[in-house]
């Protein structure tokens, strides 16, 4: 479906990158947009993150992710690993030892997600004053619509 930028503004539709004039339903058509949903999700870039620093084990993962369940982790790494983002070796060893590492593409992502995490980080201050700010506007209309409703009428 061919549209201008302004008559596809809907909710629930958006471009498809590279296709700037064509707008996809979030149906999974934009093969781009698949691979952006499975590495910007909660915890990918976290974890792509640890891995770039070394190859890590999934209990040191998952001790440094904080938050992250086990079942959200392994959910996680499947994902990386069938996009071919993350290795997953595992040794024949009693305990089974498994390693979880970047491989050559998923280095490749490092620069664009360190650079994320980095601008994350130096603007934490003033995404909290952005926060606030909305958020006491937000209060102040509200409470300005609640008192519109219960004034009374003449």
């Amino acid at each position: 479906m061919v549209r201008t930028p302004a008559e596809s503004a809907q909710e629930g539709t958006f471009f498809c990158l590279g296709h700037l004039e064509i707008t996809m339903q979030h149906s999974g058509n934009c093969r781009a947009r698949e691979v952006l949903d499975r590495v910007g999700d909660k915890w990918s870039l976290q974890v792509i993150a640890l891995l770039g620093e070394r190859t890590k084990r999934f209990t040191e993962l998952k001790r440094e992710i904080d938050g992250i369940s086990q079942r959200m982790l392994t959910v996680t790494l499947r994902g990386l690993e069938r996009d071919g983002i993350v290795t997953r070796t595992v040794y024949p060893v009693m305990p089974p030892r498994v390693d979880y590492s970047l491989t050559p593409m998923g280095a490749t992502l490092m620069d664009a997600a360190s650079t994320l995490v980095a601008w994350a980080e130096s603007h934490l201050h003033e995404i909290d004053a952005a926060r606030d700010d909305y958020d006491a506007r937000a209060a102040e209309a509200e409470a300005f619509q609640e008192g519109v409703r219960t004034a009374p009428r003449k």
